[in-house]
């Protein structure tokens, strides 16, 4: 049993699925740091550079949707979780300071804000908790503190050399990331209930599609301040266009029978909750991607189209529609063929698109981003998983 005390820390099911004020500035300090991830990206001329980009944005990734999911579970209006996303902005604040990766000071930095960040999270709710006697909920929280110390060890390890130990760190998301999908299995507590992830309310898809909404701006932030920066010309001009116009179109894909998605969600409760931070993260890399092509291609929209490039270009919308192919079939068991085949298309010209302007690629991958909204399909998406539901509501 839970205090009236208790009740007010812990989100009620009938609770308000609005996000207040807090949470959405919370968003737009996230969404900064990501734009900054789209800058580096750029910057970067081998694999294991863009590898090592994408570590960075998974562990943006990640403090920003444990402490998204902290919102669904406790209620943001309380002081102790106004506290938690407050120290979150100052994380995310201090790893998009430290991405540059140029002196120790910047490792520190990075992994102290990341790490301290989930840390200082863990402590403030199992110390909130136990004050107020919620012993399931407190023991929710500690099982989260006892992998992000143990995921801890190799990021601070792996921060204390001249150059980051991108081995130690890699060990380290994943131990963050594989943690999370086996419910936190921790001595003594074991894992998390299954029927803990199922107390959500339509709050926790609110805060994504809010997320991803705010991210696609970027699309055009970056480009525009290209622009912004430069001669005011014709083609640069058109590729803004473009940027603007693909910014649209995977908003048009994204928002597709969302509602339906979200009553999905809502119904099978805990599959959407527990991976929807995974699926999200595809849809970012692609939006982080995209809008780095385009701060690229406004900046040369003629001549011919580097690999590296055409990788951006052509893989940024991939991975975004990868990652809502992901989410439709994560909530219905239905593969969006449609998605998928339209997707395919730049792939066809790959061959010859290293010779084209960057531009005109640009604008292809455009056209086949069209064809998922303006060509007629059947209208399969999530209707078969919403009619299971119905059927066994009646």
């Amino acid at each position: 049993m839970t205090t009236g005390e208790n009740a007010a820390l812990v989100r009620r099911m009938e609770g308000s699925a609005r996000a207040t004020l807090l949470e959405l500035l919370f968003d737009v300090v996230f969404v900064a740091a990501l734009a900054l991830i789209s800058t580096l990206l750029t910057e970067e001329r081998t694999w294991s550079g863009i590898a090592k980009v994408l570590l960075m944005l998974t562990a943006i990734w990640w403090t920003w949707s444990l402490t998204a999911t902290t919102t669904e579970f406790y209620n943001p209006r309380q002081r102790p979780i106004q506290a938690v996303l407050m120290i979150a902005m100052v994380g995310s604040v201090g790893m998009a300071v430290a991405l540059p990766m140029v002196s120790v000071g910047h490792l520190l930095l990075f992994v102290f804000s990341y790490v301290g960040t989930h840390l200082l999270r863990c402590i403030i709710l199992v110390a909130a908790l136990h004050r107020q006697g919620h012993h399931t909920a407190r023991q929710r929280a500690t099982r989260f503190l006892f992998w992000f110390t143990v995921s801890g060890v190799f990021w601070v390890t792996g921060a204390l050399s001249n150059s980051p130990n991108w081995g130690l760190w890699t060990i380290a998301i994943a131990i963050d990331l594989v943690a999370s999908a086996a419910r936190y299995p921790t001595p003594r507590l074991g894992q998390v209930p299954i029927d803990q992830y199922k107390r959500i309310t339509g709050h926790l898809g609110e805060r994504y599609q809010q997320f991803v909404i705010l991210a696609l701006g970027d699309i055009v932030l970056l480009p525009t301040l290209q622009v912004s920066r430069g001669d005011l010309e014709f083609l640069r001009v058109v590729a803004l266009l473009c940027a603007f116009a693909t910014m649209l179109l995977l908003w048009q894909i994204y928002v597709f029978r969302a509602s339906e998605l979200l009553a999905a969600a809502e119904a099978k409760a805990h599959r959407p909750v527990r991976l929807a931070p995974y699926t999200h993260l595809v849809l970012l890399a692609g939006v982080v991607a995209t809008a780095a092509s385009f701060e690229l291609v406004v900046g040369h929209p003629t001549g011919t189209t580097p690999v590296r490039w055409l990788m951006l270009i052509v893989g940024g919308p991939a991975l975004f529609v990868l990652g809502r192919v992901l989410l439709a079939l994560l909530v219905s068991w239905v593969v969006p063929w449609r998605r998928v085949a339209w997707q395919l298309a730049p792939l066809l010209v790959l061959p010859w698109a290293g010779g084209w302007p960057p531009l005109l690629v640009a604008a292809v991958v455009a056209l086949a981003l069209a064809a998922h909204i303006f060509v007629p399909a059947g209208d399969r998406e999530t209707t078969p998983g919403l009619n299971v539901r119905r059927t066994d509501n009646d």
